[in-house]
């Protein structure tokens, strides 16, 4: 266990082991302010219980922790491993989570970037039994990657506020499936924007209401289209760009958004941002005329900018400035 994740899982021992109910959590900054929360222990233990007898983790299990503690994701698996007497692995955050094991793996938690550079290494996945996949939107074209690998990989479904997941999504092999499942006895619904609702029994607050924009099949399931506060309204339009997102992204080879611009006419348009130096025009030319074989003619990119490098959150979240 290197130095700086080995002090970062003694101080959340140190707190998770205290006298008092809850441990600080902070909320990833992506729709607003990263803010405090207090995390009901109460609330970690009961998730942590969920994850564990979904994923079958036992005391005979081994744990990868290569997630910071300070964020939800990397104290759960901290909690899991704790509840079940697993074997806990801690490497540091931020580079290969794959390079350092020589043994085999029950369960990871990654975000997509991890994912990303784990996948240069490929011989690795087959140490790794299940992953679970969070803190941003799954690319389709990574996760069309990911079904080339023996691991079990789902994408989760949750937020600081939830003690992280409350749903899961497989995304390769035989179960894979575009619909999130709930776990244990959590149910789902939706408000009049359309967006979800969360009824988690297991949690103090049972019921959180959520800006995510989702296709309710049944109150066990839903497929995840974007969030609320991310549409565009185009001429009375309202479209998704996460929904524009996942159709472009088998063209596109660099990272990129959706997002809107003002328009005189039409009040928003849709604006595609691309990470790096600008295309050159017979790239562009070629590109735009691709984007019409697989978007509504309202949905198509009405410009185009390019920025240096975007950013991100401290937890690896894009965040969608312009700026």
């Amino acid at each position: 266990m290197g130095t700086a994740i080995h002090d970062e899982v003694e101080a959340f021992l140190a707190e998770w082991t205290d006298d008092r109910e809850h441990v600080t959590g902070h909320t990833s900054g992506s729709t607003g302010p990263a803010r405090r929360v207090d995390l009901p222990k109460r609330d970690m233990l009961a998730s942590a219980a969920l994850t564990n007898d979904f994923f079958g983790i036992t005391s005979r299990s081994t744990l990868l922790l290569c997630l910071s503690p300070a964020y939800i994701a990397g104290k759960m698996m901290i909690v899991r491993a704790r509840l079940a007497g697993a074997r806990l692995v801690a490497v540091e955050p931020g580079g290969d989570p794959l390079a350092a094991l020589d043994g085999p793996v029950d369960l990871a938690a990654m975000v997509p970037l991890q994912v990303a550079k784990g996948l240069s290494r490929p011989g690795g996945w087959s140490l790794l039994r299940q992953v679970i996949i969070g803190g941003a939107a799954l690319d389709p074209a990574l996760e069309g990657r990911l079904r080339e690998v023996p691991t079990a990989c789902y994408a989760s479904y949750g937020m600081t506020e939830t003690a992280s997941h409350v749903a899961l999504r497989r995304v390769n092999g035989p179960l894979a499936s575009p619909l999130y499942v709930a776990l244990g006895e959590t149910r789902f619904a939706t408000d009049d924007r359309g967006c979800l609702v969360i009824d988690a029994p297991h949690l103090q607050q049972r019921r959180v209401v959520t800006n995510d924009l989702v296709r309710l099949v049944d109150p066990a399931r839903f497929e995840w289209l974007g969030r609320v506060d991310h549409v565009i309204n185009s001429g009375g339009v309202k479209l998704s760009p996460e929904v524009i997102e996942a159709r472009l992204a088998p063209l596109l080879s660099r990272r990129f958004f959706i997002t809107a611009e003002p328009d005189p006419r039409l009040g928003e348009r849709v604006l595609l941002v691309v990470e790096g130096p600008p295309w050159r025009e017979d790239e562009r030319a070629r590109l735009v005329e691709r984007f019409s074989g697989v978007l509504s003619p309202r949905e198509r990119p009405r410009a185009i900018r390019f920025l240096p490098a975007f950013c991100e959150t401290p937890s690896g979240k894009l965040l969608r400035t312009l700026e």
